[in-house]
Order: C-alpha cells, then sequence, then structure tokens
C-alpha cells in the first residue's frame, strides 16, 4: 500500500470516526429524554389505554407519575399520588378536562378502550 493510500484510509476512518462521535452526542439527549419519557416536561398528544402510567417531572407537579386508571366511553379516570403523600385523583367524558396540582389531563376523544390525551402545565 503507498503513502497516498495509507493517508487516505486514515483520513477516511478519522472521518468515520469523527462521524460516529458526533451522531451519539447528538443523540444523548434524546436518549435521556426517552428514559423519563415522552410527557415528562407535562407537554404531550398520547394515546393510553388503561392501566397505564405516565411519567412527569415531580419538581414541576409535584408528583413523578400518574396512572389512567379506568377508559369507558362515558369517562376517563386517573390517580396519583403527590410526593408529600396526598393523594389525588379525578375523572372526565370525553372533551373534558382533570387538573392535578398543575398540570392539565384533556381528554380529547376516546374510542373503544382508548384515549387521547393532551398534557399542558397550567398558567399558575
Amino acid at each position: 500500500m503507498g503513502t497516498s493510500m495509507r493517508r487516505r484510509a486514515a483520513t477516511t476512518a478519522m472521518t468515520l470516526t469523527m462521524t460516529g462521535t458526533l451522531a451519539v452526542g447528538l443523540m444523548t439527549p434524546v436518549a435521556s429524554a426517552a428514559g423519563k419519557g415522552p410527557c415528562y416536561d407535562g407537554r404531550c398528544r398520547t394515546t393510553v389505554s388503561a392501566p397505564k402510567t405516565i411519567k412527569v417531572n415531580s419538581r414541576k407537579f409535584g408528583f413523578k407519575q400518574f396512572k389512567i386508571t379506568h377508559i369507558s366511553s362515558r369517562s376517563v379516570d386517573m390517580s396519583t399520588t403527590t410526593t408529600n403523600g396526598t393523594q389525588l385523583g379525578g375523572g372526565t367524558s370525553p372533551g373534558g378536562t382533570v387538573e392535578l396540582n398543575n398540570l392539565k389531563i384533556k381528554v380529547k376523544s376516546v374510542s373503544g378502550r382508548k384515549a387521547k390525551l393532551q398534557l399542558s402545565p397550567t398558567s399558575r
């Protein structure tokens, strides 16, 4: 193998290594957010069937997760326990909203045993 061929091979290897390193660096925030869940910041749209636990930021909302306990054509029920041990819960029909501390959970629709939810922080 000639000198120019070795240089080209070394340059190619370096380029591939740097590309891989940059790609991993770019993927790290997504990977860590995925571990917490797509609704962690309190802003998401999701479709769920009961029972389903949804993780959220405990510092922001006062609880680390809430659970969808029941879904029917007439209501969606949910509950949680706050970081200080208080039990919270609520239920609403499709189109309604439940507020758990400063997190709004709107039931957009229900189809069969699945509910489409939209989460958003309140402006408190």
